[in-house]
Protein backbone atom coordinates (compact mmCIF):
# COMPACT_ATOMS: atom_id res chain seq x y z
CA UNK A 1 0.00 0.00 0.00
CA UNK A 2 1.12 3.29 -1.11
CA UNK A 3 1.69 6.33 1.85
CA UNK A 4 -1.45 8.38 -0.09
CA UNK A 5 -3.84 5.25 0.27
CA UNK A 6 -2.81 5.45 4.09
CA UNK A 7 -3.23 8.99 4.12
CA UNK A 8 -6.64 8.89 2.62
CA UNK A 9 -7.71 6.17 5.06
CA UNK A 10 -5.56 2.78 5.79
CA UNK A 11 -7.47 0.88 3.64
CA UNK A 12 -7.87 -0.15 0.23
CA UNK A 13 -10.95 -0.78 -1.83
CA UNK A 14 -9.58 -3.19 -4.10
CA UNK A 15 -9.59 -5.89 -2.18
CA UNK A 16 -11.46 -9.53 -2.33
CA UNK A 17 -15.07 -9.46 -0.79
CA UNK A 18 -14.06 -12.52 1.81
CA UNK A 19 -10.73 -10.03 2.88
CA UNK A 20 -12.82 -7.48 3.31
CA UNK A 21 -14.99 -9.43 5.02
CA UNK A 22 -12.55 -10.91 7.28
CA UNK A 23 -11.47 -7.44 8.11
CA UNK A 24 -14.84 -6.49 8.75
CA UNK A 25 -15.53 -9.33 11.44
CA UNK A 26 -11.90 -9.16 12.93
CA UNK A 27 -12.51 -5.40 14.14
CA UNK A 28 -15.77 -6.01 15.27
CA UNK A 29 -14.63 -8.69 17.93
CA UNK A 30 -11.32 -6.80 18.58
CA UNK A 31 -13.59 -3.68 19.23
CA UNK A 32 -16.14 -5.46 20.98
CA UNK A 33 -18.97 -5.14 18.74
CA UNK A 34 -19.10 -9.03 18.49
CA UNK A 35 -18.89 -10.49 22.34
CA UNK A 36 -16.83 -13.04 22.93
CA UNK A 37 -19.22 -16.05 23.69
CA UNK A 38 -21.68 -14.83 20.85
CA UNK A 39 -22.23 -17.75 18.26
CA UNK A 40 -21.73 -16.41 14.71
CA UNK A 41 -23.87 -18.23 12.01
CA UNK A 42 -23.08 -18.14 8.31
CA UNK A 43 -27.01 -16.76 7.68
CA UNK A 44 -26.73 -14.11 10.33
CA UNK A 45 -23.58 -13.03 8.69
CA UNK A 46 -24.83 -13.00 5.35
CA UNK A 47 -27.82 -10.71 7.15
CA UNK A 48 -26.04 -8.43 8.91
CA UNK A 49 -22.96 -7.70 6.44
CA UNK A 50 -24.71 -8.16 2.72
CA UNK A 51 -22.46 -11.16 1.99
CA UNK A 52 -23.23 -14.15 -0.03
CA UNK A 53 -22.40 -17.44 2.10
CA UNK A 54 -19.05 -18.22 -0.24
CA UNK A 55 -16.52 -14.94 1.22
CA UNK A 56 -18.72 -15.73 4.76
CA UNK A 57 -17.44 -19.37 4.87
CA UNK A 58 -13.49 -17.90 3.92
CA UNK A 59 -13.59 -15.25 6.52
CA UNK A 60 -14.41 -17.45 9.10
CA UNK A 61 -11.62 -20.24 8.56
CA UNK A 62 -9.32 -17.43 8.70
CA UNK A 63 -10.69 -16.10 11.68
CA UNK A 64 -10.48 -19.19 13.28
CA UNK A 65 -6.84 -19.50 12.17
CA UNK A 66 -6.13 -16.32 14.15
CA UNK A 67 -7.58 -17.69 17.10
CA UNK A 68 -10.13 -14.90 17.33
CA UNK A 69 -13.03 -17.33 16.94
CA UNK A 70 -13.61 -21.10 17.70
CA UNK A 71 -15.50 -23.85 15.64
CA UNK A 72 -16.96 -26.57 18.07
CA UNK A 73 -18.37 -29.44 16.00
CA UNK A 74 -22.10 -29.49 16.03
CA UNK A 75 -22.53 -26.24 17.73
CA UNK A 76 -20.87 -23.56 15.49
CA UNK A 77 -18.38 -20.90 15.61
CA UNK A 78 -18.32 -19.17 18.43
CA UNK A 79 -16.20 -16.18 18.98
CA UNK A 80 -13.22 -16.19 21.74
CA UNK A 81 -11.81 -12.36 21.17
CA UNK A 82 -8.82 -11.27 23.57
CA UNK A 83 -8.37 -10.89 27.16
CA UNK A 84 -6.83 -7.78 28.86
CA UNK A 85 -3.96 -10.41 29.60
CA UNK A 86 -3.83 -11.65 26.02
CA UNK A 87 -3.29 -7.56 24.90
CA UNK A 88 -0.76 -7.30 27.56
CA UNK A 89 1.14 -10.23 25.98
CA UNK A 90 0.88 -8.83 22.80
CA UNK A 91 2.57 -5.32 23.63
CA UNK A 92 5.66 -7.48 24.95
CA UNK A 93 5.97 -9.96 22.44
CA UNK A 94 5.53 -7.06 19.73
CA UNK A 95 8.36 -5.40 21.25
CA UNK A 96 11.06 -8.12 20.25
CA UNK A 97 9.79 -8.11 17.74
CA UNK A 98 9.77 -4.49 16.62
CA UNK A 99 13.35 -4.48 18.11
CA UNK A 100 14.08 -7.69 15.97
CA UNK A 101 12.94 -5.85 12.73
CA UNK A 102 14.97 -2.66 13.15
CA UNK A 103 17.89 -4.46 13.48
CA UNK A 104 17.09 -6.86 10.24
CA UNK A 105 15.48 -4.12 8.43
CA UNK A 106 19.02 -1.48 9.37
CA UNK A 107 21.45 -4.50 7.40
CA UNK A 108 18.65 -4.97 4.33
CA UNK A 109 16.98 -2.00 3.67
CA UNK A 110 17.04 -0.97 -0.27
CA UNK A 111 17.62 1.94 -1.65
CA UNK A 112 14.18 2.24 -2.47
CA UNK A 113 12.84 1.36 0.88
CA UNK A 114 15.14 3.85 2.77
CA UNK A 115 13.74 6.38 0.10
CA UNK A 116 10.15 5.51 1.00
CA UNK A 117 10.92 5.59 4.78
CA UNK A 118 12.65 9.07 4.64
CA UNK A 119 9.54 10.35 2.47
CA UNK A 120 6.96 9.02 5.14
CA UNK A 121 8.97 10.41 8.10
CA UNK A 122 8.64 14.08 5.89
CA UNK A 123 4.83 13.17 5.88
CA UNK A 124 5.06 12.77 9.68
CA UNK A 125 6.74 16.02 10.11
CA UNK A 126 4.14 17.95 8.15
CA UNK A 127 0.88 16.62 9.78
CA UNK A 128 2.56 17.11 12.66
CA UNK A 129 2.71 20.91 12.65
CA UNK A 130 -0.70 20.86 11.40
CA UNK A 131 -1.91 18.95 14.68
CA UNK A 132 -3.53 16.17 12.03
CA UNK A 133 -4.10 13.44 14.78
CA UNK A 134 -6.26 10.77 12.39
CA UNK A 135 -3.27 11.54 9.34
CA UNK A 136 -0.23 11.00 11.46
CA UNK A 137 -1.86 7.49 13.21
CA UNK A 138 -2.07 6.12 9.57
CA UNK A 139 1.30 7.48 8.50
CA UNK A 140 2.67 5.73 11.79
CA UNK A 141 1.53 2.76 10.73
CA UNK A 142 3.14 3.50 7.38
CA UNK A 143 6.15 4.03 9.01
CA UNK A 144 6.38 1.12 10.52
CA UNK A 145 4.87 -1.34 7.71
CA UNK A 146 7.93 0.08 5.56
CA UNK A 147 10.02 -1.00 7.98
CA UNK A 148 8.88 -4.65 8.31
CA UNK A 149 8.99 -4.93 4.23
CA UNK A 150 12.37 -4.11 4.68
CA UNK A 151 13.19 -7.20 7.09
CA UNK A 152 12.39 -9.24 3.83
CA UNK A 153 11.44 -11.98 6.16
CA UNK A 154 8.17 -12.92 5.10
CA UNK A 155 7.42 -14.36 8.69
CA UNK A 156 8.28 -11.34 10.87
CA UNK A 157 6.20 -9.42 8.35
CA UNK A 158 3.30 -11.17 8.91
CA UNK A 159 3.75 -11.31 12.48
CA UNK A 160 3.99 -7.82 12.91
CA UNK A 161 1.61 -6.60 10.71
CA UNK A 162 -1.15 -8.93 12.76
CA UNK A 163 0.09 -7.73 16.00
CA UNK A 164 -0.28 -3.49 14.55
CA UNK A 165 -4.28 -4.55 13.61
CA UNK A 166 -4.84 -5.82 16.93
CA UNK A 167 -3.58 -3.72 19.45
CA UNK A 168 -5.12 -0.76 17.32
CA UNK A 169 -8.40 -2.21 17.07
CA UNK A 170 -8.74 -3.89 20.88
CA UNK A 171 -7.40 -1.05 23.05
CA UNK A 172 -8.04 2.46 20.67
CA UNK A 173 -7.04 5.92 22.53
CA UNK A 174 -9.76 8.01 23.28
CA UNK A 175 -7.64 10.30 24.91
CA UNK A 176 -4.16 12.11 23.30
CA UNK A 177 -2.26 14.68 25.83
CA UNK A 178 -1.15 17.89 24.35
CA UNK A 179 2.28 16.87 23.34
CA UNK A 180 1.50 13.53 22.15
CA UNK A 181 2.46 14.07 18.43
CA UNK A 182 5.47 15.88 18.85
CA UNK A 183 6.49 13.13 21.39
CA UNK A 184 5.53 10.56 18.71
CA UNK A 185 7.53 12.09 16.19
CA UNK A 186 10.54 12.21 18.57
CA UNK A 187 10.75 8.85 19.13
CA UNK A 188 10.03 8.15 15.20
CA UNK A 189 12.68 10.26 14.48
CA UNK A 190 15.31 8.81 16.86
CA UNK A 191 14.59 5.07 14.60
CA UNK A 192 14.63 6.81 11.09
CA UNK A 193 17.87 8.44 12.11
CA UNK A 194 19.49 5.22 12.54
CA UNK A 195 18.60 4.06 9.16
CA UNK A 196 20.28 6.91 8.00
CA UNK A 197 23.01 6.72 10.06
CA UNK A 198 22.78 2.63 9.63
CA UNK A 199 23.21 2.55 13.10
CA UNK A 200 21.90 -1.13 14.50
CA UNK A 201 22.00 -0.91 18.12
CA UNK A 202 20.88 2.69 18.20
CA UNK A 203 17.54 1.93 16.00
CA UNK A 204 17.42 -1.43 18.33
CA UNK A 205 17.21 1.20 21.37
CA UNK A 206 15.35 3.58 19.85
CA UNK A 207 12.51 1.51 18.73
CA UNK A 208 12.75 -0.63 22.59
CA UNK A 209 12.00 3.11 23.82
CA UNK A 210 9.20 4.10 21.36
CA UNK A 211 7.48 0.57 22.30
CA UNK A 212 7.59 1.35 26.22
CA UNK A 213 6.40 4.42 25.30
CA UNK A 214 3.52 3.77 23.43
CA UNK A 215 2.50 0.88 26.02
CA UNK A 216 2.60 3.44 28.18
CA UNK A 217 0.28 5.81 26.08
CA UNK A 218 -2.13 2.83 25.61
CA UNK A 219 -2.52 1.73 29.54
CA UNK A 220 -2.80 5.24 30.72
Amino acid sequence: MSIIQYLEDGKTSNQPLSTNLYSELQEDILTGKLKAGEKLTEQKICDEYKVSRTPVREALRQLEMDGLIENIPNRGAFVLGLSEQDVEDMYVLRKAYEVQAVRWAIERITEEELNELEETFEFMEFYTMKNDINKMLNINTAFHQIIYNATHNRMLKQFLSSYQVYLKHCNPSNYYAPDYLTNVLKEHKAIFDAFMAKDVEGGALAMSIHMDNSGSRKFK
